[in-house]
């Protein structure tokens, strides 16, 4: 068994020094994550510079570059033999709802299922790592259970948001879908030095939909929330309605 342990907060974050140990006895285990805090990278490459790969003192490997970054490199050419599994976290926050799209955690994990690998993304919902042995205790038991009985369709992606919770406080697990946010919050104008101005991106919007089944529910009622994930994002609903609306606006021609 090997695991290829990765992150967005950057390979000094105690959340990533939790999964390396979460996964200890596991299978050989290997580390790349980025050198700096990479949140909110989503699934971007870095394709305009050359990335520089470096290592740690405790043998870490980091990387000048996305989390992505950090996970494709590993499979197309740093590794010298392909991971079992691509664990992700874990983060310093939640990544449920639309959080999943801006994600570098779930982004890192996400670039390993586009690889064929199974993958899962780990996160602590309320910042500031409180009951991190806790989560990674939760994480051990999960990537247990999938290796002991993976499923039989293939490679997989799970998103986990963990409550901050002492293990002994925590209710279960629920397998979720993804809740919804209102849009964002408005963008912060302020002045540099020089009298420019500058902005920073607002915080993110409230919950607007986290009815039971929702991520956010499992984690409110104090349950580990676990969302498998798809990279399909066709509208399969829709797709009739807009086959039948080029096709009439075709026709008027």
């Amino acid at each position: 068994m090997r695991i290829l342990v990765a992150n967005d907060d950057g390979y000094l974050a105690p959340g990533l020094q939790a999964l390396v140990e979460a996964c200890r006895g596991l299978g050989e285990v290997e580390v790349v994550a980025p050198e700096q805090n990479a949140s909110g990278t989503s699934n971007s490459l870095t394709l305009h510079r050359p990335l520089s790969v470096y290592t740690a003192s405790n043998g870490y490997r980091f990387i000048n570059g996305t989390p992505s970054d950090c996970v494709h490199v590993a499979l197309t050419g740093l590794l010298e033999q392909r991971p079992d599994l691509v664990v992700s976290g874990i983060n310093n926050g939640a990544n449920m709802g639309e959080d999943t799209l801006y994600s570098g955690t779930v982004a890192a994990a996400m670039e390993g299922f586009l690889f064929g690998v199974p993958a899962i993304a780990f996160s602590l919902v309320d910042k500031g790592w409180a009951h991190l042995d806790a989560a990674a205790a939760v994480a051990r038991d999960v990537i247990q259970q999938v290796v002991a009985r993976p499923p039989a369709t293939g490679p997989f992606l799970l998103n986990v948001n963990i409550p901050n919770r002492p293990h002994a406080d925590l209710r279960g697990h629920a397998l979720t879908r993804l809740g919804r946010r209102h849009a964002s919050e408005g963008v912060i104008r302020q002045q540099d030095p020089r009298g420019e101005p500058i902005y920073w991106i607002g915080p993110a919007g409230g919950v607007r939909e986290a009815g039971e089944g929702t991520d956010f529910h499992a984690v409110e009622q104090g349950r580990v929330s676990i969302t498998p994930l798809q990279i399909d994002l066709t509208d399969h609903q829709r797709l009739p309605m807009w086959r039948r609306w080029f096709d009439g606006s075709a026709g008027d021609e």
